[in-house]
């Protein structure tokens, strides 16, 4: 049987008495690509925040199974990728000083790859001819496309090109999963066509389970394995094939955001 990357049980989030996410249970597969749609507004990244150990929540959360000190060994091998990120114009870090912040100590790998040898997942190594951290920074930097920009300031890049260094930080750790949050809010449609292509071959030729939130229902459909929506509660969590062909669920998702959206305006 599949290997669970990621259980999310009954968990709530309150933000100085307000309800951020309202006991949402879900999981996640080995090698799932997870889309995870709702409003802004609606929880994602609070839960996001949850999961990688940034938020204190009720419930439970557990990363192949495991929980506690067990769970916080492996956080550091989970790849996360922020919604836009900005620098100050004189922010002195190249792009390849960027993506070796991701690199990890020989010290956490081994514990992290003790711990998932025990649970029976398959870690799928994207840099397996690497042994080097330069190696899988420039192997890293070539899967997204930037090796000729290595050397530039990471100020000096687009916003675009600068998420695409997000994610060869991410990647160069060989994260167990990615977490993805909204990673081509703001970027025009050539940055984002070549974000989905680098996604799809992350999951598809790597095996990286990954977990990604976006308002781009046709992105969705066409790259996720299965959907989790969401507006504070969860209110579907499946088959995409299911969610696309139930008119109720897409009319519900369309009837959250608008009312969120008019909520906003009227504050």
């Amino acid at each position: 049987m599949p290997v669970n990357a990621l259980d999310v049980e009954n968990v709530s989030v309150n933000h100085n008495g307000v309800l951020a996410v309202n006991k949402i249970s879900f999981s996640v597969q080995e090698g799932d690509l997870l889309g995870i749609v709702g409003p802004n507004g609606a929880g994602k990244t609070t839960l996001f925040r949850a999961i990688l150990g940034l938020q204190s929540y009720q419930g439970r959360i557990k990363l192949f199974g495991y929980e506690g000190n067990q769970y916080t060994s492996l956080l550091s091998m989970i790849g996360y990728v922020p919604q836009k990120v900005n620098f100050e114009p004189n922010f002195p870090a190249t792009v390849y000083d960027v993506v070796s912040m991701g690199t990890l100590s020989r010290k956490k790998l081994a514990k992290g790859a003790a711990l998932i040898q025990s649970c029976g997942c398959c870690w799928n190594r994207i840099f397996q001819t690497s042994s080097k951290d330069s190696e899988k920074i420039e192997e890293a930097l070539k899967i997204v496309g930037l090796e000729s920009f290595k050397d530039r300031r990471i100020s000096e890049l687009s916003g675009g090109e600068q998420q695409r260094a997000f994610i060869a930080k991410a990647l160069v750790k060989e994260p167990l999963l990615m977490i993805l949050d909204e990673p081509v809010t703001g970027v025009d449609m050539d940055v984002q066509n070549k974000f989905y292509a680098v996604l799809k071959k992350i999951n598809k030729e790597n095996k990286i389970t990954i977990v990604w939130s976006s308002h781009d229902l046709n992105a969705i459909s066409d790259l996720a394995t299965r959907i989790a929506c969401m507006n504070r509660d969860l209110f579907f969590h499946g088959e995409k094939e299911e969610f696309f062909a139930n008119k109720d669920l897409l009319k519900t998702y369309s009837e959250s955001a608008m009312q969120l959206h008019m909520h906003k305006h009227d504050m």
